[in-house]
């Protein structure tokens, strides 16, 4: 189980750590432009394989990629103070031109998983540049969004999160959209359980809970200049799925086909996710109010992969 990391920063190095310490891969590779900066953190990691199941790291580049069954692309820069990250669009569209290029040359047959922000349009650009089929790129997509969304609502509630079950849907970014209608509490729908269970749920309770999900991740990045713990352990969740032929379902960021007139745009939905990849998008039933949110979500993407690729989606 090889696994290639190409992006060596905050992210790279903490999925890297991540999928380390669960023992998910037999061999990782980190590839970034600051060799020095790959060869730290493969030196670092090394240094603690006598804690963890056997694992083979090293820094390496491109052609190191062959036979890597998935490649992770985290490279690029992270969301400086006041951007948001569809600002990054343009400047990382133009690494990706240049990164998956070279990825393709040794490996044609890996499972692309993007990373990089803004991961839908980034990763509608990564299938359009490999060639890959649309189930073998993948998104990270709304994976973190979602733990977040539960965590927020068990803090709430004050229940596990782990039995809360709910999505954020669409972009990975300010467009998200929280799927109310399919939140619920061990089966209870989260209305009925706050209003039976809970006794104090105010009227502007999901509107506050959305706009926490939605600003976590620039209240961390304010605070400490980056996320990674949270996106390392959510990438960590995909491969996992992946490699041990999980059949999970993840809000991953997939290619859409037609769902109620959204069509050739990557965005977020529950999707099973397998050894062959992206093997199922799922469209569920959504509000009327959901649905014209996640239109309006997709065509916010669909506008910057038009901007930055010079093509119309």
């Amino acid at each position: 189980m090889k696994i290639g990391l190409v992006g060596a920063g905050y992210v790279g190095a903490t999925t890297a750590y991540s999928l380390m310490l669960q023992g998910i891969a037999s061999e990782l590779v980190l590839i970034d432009v600051n060799k020095d900066k790959a060869e730290g953190e493969a030196l670092d990691l090394i240094h603690s394989t006598s804690f963890v199941h056997p694992v083979e790291i090293y820094a390496g580049d491109y052609s190191d990629l062959a036979n890597a069954e998935i490649v992770i692309i985290s490279a690029g820069p992270s969301i400086g103070k006041n951007e948001t990250r569809l600002d990054l669009a343009g400047k990382n569209y133009e690494i990706f031109k240049d990164i998956i290029p070279r990825i393709t040359i040794y490996n044609d047959s890996c499972i692309l998983l993007i990373v990089t922000n803004p991961v839908d349009v980034l990763s509608y650009a990564a299938l359009r540049l490999s060639g890959f089929p649309k189930n073998r790129v993948i998104g990270s997509g709304t994976v973190l969004d979602s733990s977040r969304f539960r965590a927020a609502l068990a803090a709430k509630l004050g229940v596990d999160a782990r039995n809360i079950h709910g999505y954020i849907l669409g972009e990975h970014g300010d467009s998200q959209v929280a799927a109310w209608s399919l939140t619920n509490v061990m089966g209870i729908n989260f209305d009925e359980f706050c209003n039976n269970y809970i006794g104090n749920c105010e009227a502007d309770i999901k509107k506050e809970i959305e706009k926490e999900v939605r600003t976590s991740a620039y209240n961390v990045i304010e605070k400490k200049g980056a996320t990674n713990y949270a996106i390392a352990l959510a990438v960590a969740k995909i491969v996992k799925s992946i490699l041990r032929d999980e059949n999970s379902i993840l809000p991953v960021s997939s290619y859409v086909e037609d769902m109620d007139g959204i069509r050739d745009v990557y965005l977020s939905l529950p999707c099973i996710v397998n050894r062959h990849g992206a093997y199922r998008v799922l469209y569920p039933q959504l509000s009327e109010s959901e649905k014209a949110d996640l239109k309006r979500s997709a065509e916010i993407i669909k506008r910057y992969i038009e901007d930055v690729m010079g093509v119309v989606v």
